[in-house]
């Protein structure tokens, strides 16, 4: 690839009237860039139309764009009007290289953003947790498509090879363009269909990940075949090490330089110009390492995205932002590109029946393979229908190996053309196959449950995706918030405990709390106390969703200064807890009854959240209650207009307090809580709230709250602050900050 990408610029260098001594830099004559700037523009458009119109009709936009080569190549323009193809291709008919050099460039820098996406994609801990059946079904789906490769390259006629082309280098580049699914296209098809979470989604995303990722090792041990001249021990033995040291130093050194880099730029809160630039010089620095190792730069940008996607520090917005740039420019121009390079009229003859050939090797191989391995891996006859018509679904790998292929000189234009049709025909078939397979698909029991838990925890405000902190001191107060989030908060959501040293240095013991967040993914980090509200904001803005704090239990002051300094400056929801009175040292062993006062407001919904989570999670009994305020009678003397005034208020507020229960009753159903409900009239809120609960012997209080500021103080309402004062029981309270 270095050789041939040194040519390309000799080439244009001649073109140009060559390099003068001392010229650096080469002028490009003025029509060649008006015609690269029309190639652009027309391949551009013409690709995003067609991919829009696949869209409309149920098909990936890969179809379209590729079909929008299709129409600007030589297979439809270059046939319809001959001086019009060569005046917007120059070189084409005649085989000159120079004339396309510009647009093959953007091309290739289309394809390094095509895989960081790729990449993103790509989650190595879903192929690991789905066990058994991904792994049959990832093995199935490679290994037997690609042993029927390595059989039809193997005779493959050397009319199709090109000028660096050898039988080994051919048949593997035949075997491993086969063998692969294109998981961008998978999960545009899962994704339309709705089946993204649905297990037999989850296994077929995952066998395509291992696909995509089994494919580029591969490309990359062929490259460096191809590159090096064909099968060498030395040579080719240090191409393999050089890439399994990259692929192990990715992910060990250069995950944590990309941590530490995504960590820095996002030091002072959200920064999408920094995690912009970490992301893009992560990948122009792989796809370097992996152009001089010999291997094509493109697998280096895919690992760049992997390792980008599985560090902490990301920010989601920045790869929004790569994603929505790559949909709507560089993936369009990539596979415009790719299709512009196929000649349908060269699929004649010995091309085409070898092309069928392919094809019915593409086809039908990868189906076995993917259903055989879904029986043997104990997935049902259906199941195993979905994933082999799923994983024939291809794209840009594909087409990405028979560039790579044909830049080598291993494929010529022919064979490009015989394999660039296949993923043509292949994602269509997959997409009309995997939406008549997955009509009315019935999950297991499992299967529903998880769907539902799901769906409701994607639309909560609180209870939702990230990473928890845990500020500690080590109180008991702290302990119990610990265990409140533990059991609210899904499992796979990591934790960070900061722990606040005391004023002479000696660090809190964080045993407790350890053992409480067992299972959880867990970091500890260091805070002087005098600089421990500073360190917890400077903490926070890395990229959290939530913070657990616990408060004095102690009567007195409600809020230590701590954590009034946290509700006035943290940006994120705070779950601030004080443990249950008069327990001495005990902690509560179980969260048996909780009281959730609800109130219709978007802090109450978001403490239903917690409780609803935790009631699914422990099996805690909600009680929930909304408190009408009634005012003590006037006194005797018979029903005077303020008594009515008094009757008609209090009708009002209960038909008020009835569709405020309903909703926090549906939501508590969709959160699968164990719950009650109860309408109360009393002149306090907070006295009712405390009556309640002991009377139905809770053992914890759930409550919303908006932060205010009150003469420089952090305000959680009279009521928070009263129940959080006086109450026996363990009391929650969920703080919006004040920014929402």
């Amino acid at each position: 690839m270095i050789e041939s990408s040194t040519a390309w610029i000799g080439l244009l260098a001649a073109d140009a009237g060559g390099v003068q001594e001392g010229q650096r830099l080469v002028n490009i004559p003025h029509h060649e860039l008006l015609v690269f700037w029309v190639q652009i523009l027309a391949l551009w458009a013409v690709a995003r139309m067609l991919g829009a119109l696949a869209r409309r009709v149920g098909l990936p936009s890969v179809v379209g764009e590729l079909s929008a080569g299709l129409m600007l190549g030589p297979s439809i323009f270059g046939v319809l009007w001959d001086d019009g193809f060569d005046w917007f291709l120059p070189g084409y008919v005649s085989g000159e290289v120079q004339g396309s050099l510009l647009l093959l460039g953007v091309s290739w820098f289309s394809a390094a953003f095509l895989l960081v996406v790729a990449g993103f994609e790509t989650d190595l801990n879903l192929i690991t947790r789905l066990g058994r059946p991904a792994l049959l079904v990832t093995v199935g789906s490679v290994v037997v498509p690609f042993v029927g490769g390595l059989v039809v390259g193997a005779q493959l006629p050397q009319e199709f090879w090109g000028d660096a082309g050898d039988r080994l280098t051919v048949t593997l580049f035949i075997a491993v363009s086969v063998a692969v699914s294109a998981l961008a296209v998978v999960a545009k098809v899962l994704s339309d269909l709705n089946l993204m979470r649905r297990d037999v989604g989850q296994i077929t995303v995952a066998a395509g990940m291992a696909n995509d990722l089994v494919g580029w090792i591969i490309l990359g041990i062929i490259s460096g075949l191809a590159v090096s001249g064909g099968f060498n021990i030395v040579g080719s033995g240090l191409t393999v090490l050089g890439l399994v040291a990259f692929l192990a130093g990715s992910l060990t050194i250069g995950q944590r330089v990309i941590d530490a880099s995504l960590r820095a730029v996002r030091r002072e809160g959200a920064n999408l110009q920094g995690a912009l630039t970490v992301s893009l010089a992560a990948m122009f620095v792989f796809g370097v390492i992996t152009q001089w190792l010999g291997v094509e730069a493109v697998l280096g940008t895919f690992v760049a995205g992997v390792v980008l996607a599985r560090s902490r520090y990301q920010q989601s917005e920045a790869a929004h932002v790569i994603e929505d740039l790559t949909s709507v420019v560089f993936a369009p121009l990539f596979f415009a590109t790719a299709g512009l390079r196929v000649d349908l009229g060269l699929l004649r003859g010995n091309a085409l029946t070898w092309t069928l050939i392919l094809l019915a090797v593409a086809l039908g191989l990868k189906f076995a393979g993917a259903f055989g391995g879904a029986l043997a891996g104990g997935l049902s006859t259906r199941e195993g229908l979905i994933l082999g018509a799923g994983l024939n679904a291809r794209g840009a790998l594909e087409i990405i190996i028979a560039t790579v292929a044909l830049s080598l000189g291993v494929f010529n234009e022919t064979a490009f053309t015989m394999i660039v049709i296949i993923p043509l025909i292949t994602s269509l078939i997959a997409s009309v196959g995997v939406r008549a397979l997955a009509q009315n698909l019935e999950g297991s029991v499992a299967e529903r449950e998880r769907l539902a838990r799901e769906a409701a925890l994607a639309k909560n405000l609180v209870v939702r995706g990230g990473r928890i902190l845990i500020p500690s001191e080590g109180s008991k107060s702290s302990i119990v918030a610990s265990q409140v989030v533990h059991f609210a908060w899904p499992s796979d959501q990591g934790a960070t405990v900061v722990a606040i040293n005391d004023r002479e240095g000696n660090a809190p013991d964080l045993e407790p709390i350890t053992n409480t967040l067992f299972g959880r993914q867990t970091e500890f980090v260091e805070a002087a106390d005098s600089e421990a509200a500073e360190a917890l904001v400077a903490q926070s803005k890395l990229g959290y969703s939530v913070a657990a704090f616990g408060v004095p239990d102690q009567g007195g002051a409600v809020l230590s200064q701590l954590a009034d300094d946290l509700l006035s400056e943290l940006q994120i929801p705070m779950v601030l807890v004080r443990r249950a009175r008069n327990t001495g040292n005990r902690l509560p062993g179980i969260f048996a009854r909780a009281l959730v006062p609800v109130t219709g407001s978007q802090s109450s919904r978001a403490a239903l959240e917690l409780a609803g989570n935790l009631s699914a999670n422990l099996g805690t009994q909600l009680m929930l209650s909304h408190v009408i305020y009634q005012a003590p009678p006037a006194g005797a003397g018979g029903v005077g207009l303020v008594d009515r005034i008094r009757d008609a208020a209090i009708a009002n507020s209960q038909d008020a307090a009835a569709s405020v229960l309903a909703n926090a009753a549906a939501q508590a159903q969709e959160l699968r809580a164990g719950f009650e409900i109860e309408t109360r009239f009393a002149p306090s809120v907070s006295d009712e709230i405390m009556r309640h609960a002991n009377q139905i012997d809770a053992d914890l209080i759930i409550l919303g709250a908006e932060v205010r500021r009150l003469e420089s103080r952090a305000f959680l309402g009279q009521n928070v602050q009263s129940v959080l004062d006086h109450a026996p029981q363990t009391v929650v309270v969920v703080v919006l900050p004040i920014n929402e």
